[in-house]
């Protein structure tokens, strides 16, 4: 029997090669098409054509155009209007293609032949120094040197402050890392275990064929080992929605500090 390799799904590769751009000050840009750029390709061309195929403007809407306004008035009511307020509408195109973007890449990576994107730290570390950076951008636009005022814990003494000042910037410079592992983290772990149990189920299906005696209970545990995977592909859907929305919620989070910085200061 051949070994069980739960991380193999998660090896980048190359599907088509393309030769490689010479780069002033980089050297030779590799610009080969590889299957985690192929499935967040895939992914941007569903999202398109999700919105293309649902805006109608029909007075009563079809099923698309009622979920495509569900996701919209979501995002809008209750991340960027319920977290930031009137001054997150700005925001929105931002939140709700990071949103998107998430929660498609999280479902197309469970489908059969699927390529799990945001298993790949270097895909959820760019999002969150992406969102990090617009956060930086906004904060200092708006306040200026006020932006500084994010560490000073109103109301406290000098003596307490100051400890609390490191220990905020502390907190504050570890969102990036603390966004990309916990996307990174929940995807990776929900499709190894997932494998695992796929493997289960071959694994145990053969050993019951093929043995005889108290080995044909492995076909038992190959089918409890199935319905377990059924349980958690229907987790797995649902976790693959939350992750994007507690993704985009959390952005709105370090948005609001920043927006609102001086009504909460």
């Amino acid at each position: 029997m051949a070994a069980i390799e739960p991380m193999e799904q998660f090896l980048v590769h190359k599907v088509v090669d393309l030769p490689p751009i010479p780069v002033p000050g980089l050297g030779m840009l590799d610009m080969s098409i590889t299957n985690s750029v192929l499935f967040m390709l895939i992914a941007a061309i569903l999202i398109s054509g999700f919105f293309f195929a649902s805006a109608r403007r029909q007075i009563v809407p079809g099923r698309l155009q009622a979920l495509a306004e569900m996701l919209y008035n979501m995002v809008d009511g209750t991340l960027t209007g319920g977290i930031i307020g009137d001054r997150g509408r700005p925001f929105l195109p931002f939140v709700f293609t990071l949103f998107l973007l998430i929660a498609m890449l999280n479902l197309i990576g469970l489908a059969p032949g699927g390529f799990a994107v945001t298993s790949q730290l270097a895909v959820t570390a760019a999002l969150a120094v992406m969102t990090f950076t617009i956060v930086l951008v906004v904060g200092f636009a708006r306040n200026g040197l006020g932006f500084f005022k994010l560490f000073f814990p109103p109301g406290m003494p000098l003596g307490v402050a100051i400890p609390m000042m490191f220990i905020e910037f502390i907190s504050f410079s570890v969102r990036p890392l603390t966004l990309a592992m916990r996307l990174f983290g929940n995807m990776l772990g929900g499709h190894v275990v997932t494998y695992m149990f796929a493997s289960f189920v071959i694994g145990l299906g053969l050993f019951g064929l093929e043995g005889a005696g108290l080995a044909k209970l492995g076909l038992i545990g190959s089918v409890i080992s199935f319905l377990v995977i059924v349980a958690l592909l229907a987790l797995e859907f649902v976790v693959a929605f939350l992750q994007a929305f507690v993704f985009a919620a959390l952005t709105c989070v370090y948005l609001n500090e920043v927006v609102n910085l001086d009504h909460g200061h």
